[in-house]
């Protein structure tokens, strides 16, 4: 297995993890930074529906549709 050999890594047990790049290291915080903010907004906004403490259906109020008699 040839896999280049430059930068510096850690090498265990005959497999070598090389250093990531600092964009790479700064994308993925970033990343994962959004990640969490969206994991967060969602449960803001859907986490009663999801834990069964609300009805989807529950808490729109009127929207118009007018009395069906």
């Amino acid at each position: 297995m040839g896999g280049g050999g430059h930068g510096g890594g850690l090498t265990y047990k005959g497999v070598t993890v090389h250093t990531p790049k600092t964009w790479h290291t700064v994308t993925g915080k970033g990343l994962c930074a959004v990640m969490w903010f969206w994991i967060l907004y969602r449960a803001k906004k859907d986490g009663p529906v999801v834990m069964g403490w609300r009805h989807p259906w529950d808490g729109h109020g009127d929207h118009g549709h007018g009395d069906h008699h």
